[in-house]
């Protein structure tokens, strides 16, 4: 690939679209605006891409990477008992760097006007609902009971993305424990709720 230089690069421009997608919608993403944006010309873009669906691809890989593939990793993270791996899926609704609400959002709201982003998204739903049940049942959690209760993590977190909630770290962090019995049936210890507080930088505890 040629050096990007005044062309900026592909991530420039993927990043361009992805605040376009968050604050304005899918229809949006058009090269020429963008590339107004970057002080770009419309021709750069094509160093990088084929064409707008191109870009839309490379947008939906990012999303796939960033929400579903981490979502996935933290169900994976090192745990000694069920708590700490809940726990561990917890830093996603917490740490944007982890899973970004607003992309998930933005995508959601996508698949209403796409047939192939619907497809996207219901095939993410799966492997995070498989990933999230199979966490379950590595702590000896029957298959049924463990996709019960993997469906009940998840469908919440997607109804708090769904329906923009917002709350005070406080708030949030109050709950945390509560929310740990309910889905696992038993409480988190205080260690571990240190650890995950002070991982989020909440010293109100």
């Amino acid at each position: 690939m040629p050096e990007t230089g005044w062309r900026g690069s592909p991530d420039v421009w993927i990043d361009i679209a992805y605040d376009t997608l968050i604050t304005r919608g899918v229809e949006a993403v058009r090269i020429q605006p963008l590339a107004k944006q970057l002080n770009l010309s419309r021709t750069s873009f094509y160093w990088f891409f084929k064409d707008r669906e191109a870009l839309l691809e490379a947008l939906i890989q990012r999303w796939r990477d960033k929400n579903t593939g981490n979502l996935i990793q933290q169900t994976q993270a090192y745990a000694e008992n069920i708590t700490e791996a809940v726990l561990n899926l917890f830093d996603c609704w917490l740490d944007e760097a982890l899973f970004d609400d607003a992309f998930e959002f933005a995508m959601r709201n996508w698949a209403l006007q796409s047939d192939g982003v619907r497809e996207e998204i219901e095939q993410a739903d799966l492997r995070r609902l498989q990933a999230i049940g199979d966490m379950f049942e590595r702590f000896n959690f029957p298959q049924h009971e463990a996709d019960i209760r993997a469906r009940t993590i998840y469908l919440t977190q997607i109804g708090y993305v769904s329906m923009r909630t917002q709350e005070p770290l406080e708030v949030r962090m109050a709950r945390i424990n509560d929310y740990v019995r309910v889905f696992t049936g038993v409480s988190a210890s205080e260690s571990e709720l240190k650890r995950f507080y002070h991982r989020h930088g909440y010293t109100g505890c």
